[in-house]
């Protein structure tokens, strides 16, 4: 089974597997910030390197461009990884899009299709510690520390736990 979600429709995003089309503007907001950050990414990562990422992705591993609202400029990438028994994302973004609420929305959205197609699939994501702005990211969109060591060097492991349906209200 290929884990490609397709194409999926935000506010602000266009988010649909990266094509062969898409090596250039890959390369361009794939900068030192992302590649000091993604540990298979190369240093620097060149439009060759983007091919080829583009090239190898499916099956388990599916990388989604994240594109503006009329679906021309990419501003981020979400990779879906299918693990044994579960599924791991990441991602990054152009500098341009940091910062504007662009990434919230795209993992989330992402995060959402998962469970709408895949139900009771259990979803990780890894981080480094001191990266705040990511952490802060996967907080919002429901992933919570597990307290265990990622797979890659430096990094922990967090997991996507489902919102409550309900809201208290304390007086």
């Amino acid at each position: 089974m290929t884990d490609t979600l397709l194409a999926l429709s935000t506010e602000n995003c266009r988010i649909a597997p990266l094509h062969a089309d898409d090596a250039r503007a890959l390369a361009s907001i794939t900068d030192e910030t992302v590649t000091s950050q993604v540990h298979f990414l190369p240093t620097p990562f060149t439009e060759a390197a983007a091919r080829a990422l583009i090239a190898g992705s499916g099956g388990g591993d599916v990388f989604h461009a994240v594109r503006d609202a009329s679906g021309t400029e990419l501003n981020g990438v979400i990779g879906v990884h299918s693990r044994a028994g579960q599924y791991e994302i990441g991602y990054w973004f152009a500098a341009r899009a940091r910062g504007r609420g662009i990434a919230t929305e795209a993992v989330r959205a992402v995060i959402d299709a998962l469970v709408a197609s895949r139900p009771g699939c259990a979803i990780v994501a890894e981080c480094r510690p001191e990266n705040d702005r990511s952490r802060a990211l996967l907080r919002r969109v429901g992933f919570v520390p597990t307290g265990l060591a990622g797979r890659r060097p430096g990094r922990m492991l967090l997991s996507w736990r489902a919102a409550p349906a309900y809201r208290i209200d304390v007086c």
